[in-house]
């Protein structure tokens, strides 16, 4: 899987084919792009708009205006896999549909925000990225493919022994790398049912949950401790002491130095 930011300004491309699906959406400029087959112009009246593209498709574009969108590609594998994981059904032969300038509130959300927002070289938003690109193929099979797929509804939260492990294994990788499938892995769970259970039992998504884990210690550390901010940015599992700094401020509302001196006086 992948994801690619991609803007325009005046092209046209022509005979576009690749072995991948690619789901696009949208930031702004739809209404500039235009897709020809043949005689026939298919054209946007929206800014926002959601295309995919399944793989072995020919397609040509003409843009006459600025547009950005970003670009999501998967294989089949990825959808068979999600199919076996989720729905427990046999995952061979899934065939999407091809949706050009679709309104769908979801995917604009989830691109616009997430997956667009994101840093995608940054392992702390590597959590918060599974399981969003999960949640887009979900919804993508569901909604735009030829199977019929009931609607999935959390059934119930982990055990408590499975939650203790769950914890303690964040607790002990607070200052590393996390992905949803290392802590998928201890409980034996596909990534989507331990996502949605964990929830169901914590509250919080997983990618949330570590997040609050990891400024929770760092509120400790800055209140007990001496650390500068570059040691506190890395036991917390942060890249560095600016990113830590404003994923700080963001989430608890002052800077890491203004809490340290408000908690010490």
């Amino acid at each position: 899987m992948a994801l690619a930011r991609w803007s325009n300004l005046k092209d046209r491309i022509e005979n576009i084919h690749s072995n991948h699906h690619t789901l696009s959406v949208y930031l702004n400029g739809a209404e500039n792009s235009l897709r020809w087959q043949g005689s026939q112009t298919i054209a946007s009246a929206t800014s926002n708009s959601v295309c995919l593209m399944p793989a072995n498709l020919d397609t040509n574009w003409e843009v006459r205006g600025p547009i950005s969108h970003l670009h999501f590609y998967f294989s089949d594998t990825h959808l068979s896999q999600l199919i076996e994981q989720v729905w427990d059904k046999d995952g061979q032969r899934v065939q999407l549909d091809e949706i050009d300038f679709a309104e769908d509130a979801l995917l604009t959300q989830l691109f616009c925000t997430t997956l667009g927002q994101s840093n995608w070289q940054d392992p702390l938003d590597q959590l918060a990225l599974d399981s969003a690109t999960q949640t887009a193929l979900i919804h993508t099979l569901r909604h735009y493919s030829q199977r019929r797929l009931p609607t999935l509804r959390p059934t119930g939260g982990l055990p408590t022994w499975q939650l203790k492990r769950v914890v303690e294994f964040i607790e002990h990788h607070l200052n590393q790398p996390l992905t949803l499938k290392d802590m998928a892995g201890i409980t034996g769970l596909s990534d989507y049912h331990f996502a949605r259970m964990f929830k169901q039992t914590t509250g919080y998504p997983p990618h949330r949950y570590v997040l609050h884990r990891r400024l929770t210690q760092a509120r400790h550390l800055l209140a007990e401790t001496s650390l500068n901010m570059t040691e506190i940015a890395l036991r917390c599992g942060f890249g560095s002491s600016s990113h830590f700094s404003n994923r700080f401020r963001a989430e608890i509302g002052v800077s890491p130095t203004a809490y340290r001196t408000q908690q010490r006086s």
